[in-house]
């Protein structure tokens, strides 16, 4: 398993490789991509879950062709910074992913992206029922910006 703190993760990774950002929940998972340049976050697209075998070749697929080179998986900590179960399952799919993708991942806290996410597609004039079907790839491209940003500011750039 390649789990490596955010500041680290882009160590190896080959240029014009993208991160695949990863709100993960127990119906849907949430992806966005960034570009090439490291630099922005995009909403790609959510999955439904199934079973995990499947979900996984999902991700291989889009590894493949968006030519991905780690993950950025959000971590549902409490509003204290403890974990609970919905982050000791992050940390299972996770090590799952890892093994079936041999990439690097970092774990980037995603309390309150749901909301902040929420916030700019009202601010955008998204109705209701249209939010619900962008909401999760929405939120990984807040997980992912969020780590982007934060790489960004280390001056770490492959």
């Amino acid at each position: 398993m390649t789990i490596r703190k955010p500041a680290d993760l882009l160590d190896g990774i080959g240029p014009g490789k993208r991160l695949l950002g990863l709100d993960l929940g127990t119906k849907t998972i949430g992806l966005a991509l960034s570009d090439v340049g490291r630099m922005i976050a995009t909403p790609y697209e959510t999955v439904k879950r199934t079973k995990l075998r499947a979900d996984l070749e999902r991700l291989k697929a889009i590894v493949d062709k968006e030519g991905v080179g780690a993950f950025v998986l959000g971590l549902p900590l409490n509003m204290d910074g403890s974990e609970g179960k919905r982050a000791q399952a992050t940390r299972q799919f996770a090590a799952d992913l890892t093994k079936a993708i041999d990439l690097p991942l970092c774990f980037w806290d995603e309390r309150l992206t749901t909301f902040e996410a929420e916030n700019l597609l009202i601010e955008g004039g998204m109705s209701r029922k249209k939010r619900k079907d962008v909401i999760d790839k929405v939120a990984a491209a807040v997980i992912l910006q969020g780590c982007l940003d934060a790489i960004g500011t280390t001056g770490i750039r492959s």
